[in-house]
C-alpha cells in the first residue's frame, strides 16, 4: 500500500523523550567517587568514565565512550557504557554508529530493552526511506523481529511505566508497518488495534504518530479481503476530525469508504460526529449506518422489474451473470417426494437472463476491439468495459480472418449467443460470428450543370 505522506504524523515527534529514558544509567553505573554501588575501579578507568559521561557534546561524548571501551573492555560497566554510547550517537545524528552500537549492546545482553528498541526505531526509519520493495519489506521484517523480541523482553528495571507504555507502542506500530509492506493486513489490523489500545486518548486527537496509525488502520480494513468500509469508513474519518491542516489528505478515503458501504454521502454528518466521541466504533454502528443493498438485491429487483428480460441493456445483462449466480427460489419442480422445490432444477437469476438470448443471433456496430486472432475477436461492449478497456464479449468466427482488425479499432461484428462465465471479468462468448464490413459512405448525388440558351 502507498502510504500516505504527511509531515506532521510522519514526523517521530517526542522520539527523543521516549528514548532517552531507555538509555537512562543503570543502576549499576558508578555514582560520584571512586566506587560504583558495590563496584570498584580505579581511579583512573573512573576519570575516563567521568569523562566520557560528561563530555559537552554528543559527538565528544561518543568519542569518550569509544575510547573508555579500548582501554576498559571488560568493564563491569561495560553494558551501562555500550547504552551511553548507542545514545551519544543518536543525539550526534550518526544512526549507523547508533545501530553499531546496539548491536554490540546486544551481544552482551539479547534481552536488553533500550538496544532493542533502538534496533527497532533506527531500522523501521531506514526501511520506510526505501523505495525498492523487496529491501523495504526485508528492511522491516528485520525491524519487526527486533520489536516483537522487545514485546516478549517485557519492562525492564529503571524504566518508568510511560517510558515503557510509548516504546511497546512503537513497537505494536513497527510489526504493523512490517505487516503492511507484506500486505498482511490482518496481522496489520491486530498490531495496530493492540497499539492504540495502550495510548492515551488523547494520543488519538492531535497530529503525530498514533494519529497516523489510526488513519493507516483505516487502509489495512480498506486493503483487506473483502474490504471492510464499515471499519475503514470510521477509523478514516476518525483521523480526518483530528488532522488540522492534514485533514484533506486523509478526507478522501473516508468518504470513499463510506460511499462504498452506505451506498451515497448521504448520512455522513452523523460519522463524524459519532468518531469524535470514541476511538473504536460503536457495537450497533453497522445498524446505526445502513449499508447499501447488496448487488444481490440489485439483481432481485432488476428481475423483478422487468417483464422481457430480453431486453436488458448488456451492462444491465453483464450485472445480472456477476452478482446472480444464486438460485431463484421462484425457479424449479416440486419433488413429489418431499413436496419441496428440488434444487437440481432450480435456475440462477443469471441463467434466466441468459435463457432469453441463448441461440440468438445479434449483430453489435461500432464495438471496441480489445484483441484479436484470426479466430476470435475479443471487443468492450458494455460502457464500463469500455471505460476499463476490458474485454467483455469473445466473439469466435466461423471463417478465419484474412485481416485481423488491431486493438483499438471499432468493428462490425454479429454472432450468436453460446455462453457466459460470471466470475469477474464477465465474458459473453458468442459463436458462429462474423466480421460485418462497414458500409461506404453513401456519394453525394453528382449534379450536372444545365446548359441555357
Amino acid at each position: 500500500m502507498k502510504k500516505v505522506v504527511l509531515a506532521s504524523l510522519l514526523a517521530m515527534a517526542g522520539v527523543a523523550t521516549v528514548v532517552q529514558p531507555c538509555f537512562a544509567q543503570d543502576a549499576s553505573a558508578p555514582a560520584a567517587g571512586q566506587a560504583a554501588g558495590q563496584i570498584q575501579m580505579s581511579a583512573e578507568e573512573y576519570k575516563a568514565y567521568n569523562d566520557a559521561d560528561t563530555a559537552a557534546t554528543p559527538a565528544a561524548q561518543a568519542a569518550a565512550w569509544e575510547a573508555y571501551l579500548k582501554a576498559y573492555p571488560n568493564s563491569a560497566v561495560k553494558k551501562d557504557a555500550l547504552g551511553k554510547l548507542m545514545l551519544a550517537y543518536y543525539n550526534a545524528n550518526d544512526q549507523t554508529k547508533a545501530l553499531d552500537a546496539a548491536d554490540r549492546l546486544l551481544q552482551v545482553d539479547p534481552q536488553n530493552f533500550r538496544a532493542l528498541f533502538s534496533e527497532t526505531i533506527l531500522r523501521r526509519t531506514a526501511g520506510d526511506a526505501l523505495t525498492d520493495p523487496a529491501a523495504k519489506t526485508a528492511a522491516l521484517d528485520k525491524a519487526a523481529g527486533y520489536a516483537q523480541t522487545g514485546l516478549s523482553a517485557g519492562k525492564p528495571s529503571g524504566v518508568d511505566d510511560a517510558t515503557f507504555k510509548s516504546a511497546t507502542t512503537t513497537f505494536e506500530s513497527t510489526i504493523a508497518d512490517d505487516d503492511i509492506s507484506k500486505k498482511d493486513y490482518a496481522d496489520a489490523i491486530t498490531a495496530i488495534k493492540t497499539e492504540l489500545g495502550g495510548v492515551t486518548p488523547d494520543a488519538t486527537q492531535t497530529p503525530g504518530a498514533v494519529l497516523q496509525d489510526v488513519f493507516y488502520l483505516a487502509n489495512a480494513y480498506l486493503q483487506s479481503t473483502p474490504p471492510d468500509y464499515l471499519n475503514c469508513a470510521w477509523y478514516a474519518t476518525r483521523a480526518a476530525v483530528f488532522a488540522g491542516q492534514y485533514a484533506s489528505a486523509i478526507q478522501p478515503t473516508a468518504t470513499y469508504c463510506y460511499k462504498k458501504y452506505h451506498g451515497d454521502a448521504s448520512g455522513y454528518d452523523k460519522l463524524q460526529a459519532l468518531v469524535k466521541t470514541s476511538l473504536t466504533p460503536p457495537a450497533d454502528l453497522g445498524t446505526t449506518i445502513k449499508a447499501a443493498p447488496k448487488p444481490i438485491d440489485y439483481v432481485k429487483q432488476t428481475i423483478a422489474g422487468t417483464p422481457d428480460l430480453a431486453k436488458l441493456a448488456p451492462g444491465d445483462k453483464e450485472f445480472v451473470f456477476q452478482y446472480g449466480n444464486v438460485p431463484d427460489p421462484k425457479t424449479g419442480t416440486i419433488d413429489p417426494a418431499t413436496g419441496q422445490v428440488d434444487p437440481k432444477t432450480q435456475k440462477t437469476y443469471a441463467d434466466e437472463v441468459f435463457d432469453t438470448v441463448k441461440g440468438k443471433s445479434v449483430a453489435f456496430t461500432d464495438i471496441l476491439v480489445i484483441s484479436a486472432t484470426a479466430d476470435a475477436v475479443q471487443v468492450a461492449v458494455s460502457e464500463d468495459a469500455v471505460q476499463n478497456k476490458t474485454a467483455d464479449f469473445t466473439f469466435n468466427l466461423k471463417e478465419p480472418l484474412t485481416t485481423v482488425p488491431k486493438a483499438g479499432e471499432k468493428v462490425n461484428l454479429s454472432g450468436t449467443y453460446a455462453s457466459y462465465t460470471s466470475s469477474p471479468p464477465v465474458v459473453i462468448t458468442m459463436s458462429d460470428s462474423s466480421l460485418v464490413p462497414k458500409k461506404a459512405p453513401a456519394k453525394p448525388p453528382v449534379r450536372r450543370r444545365t446548359t441555357s440558351h
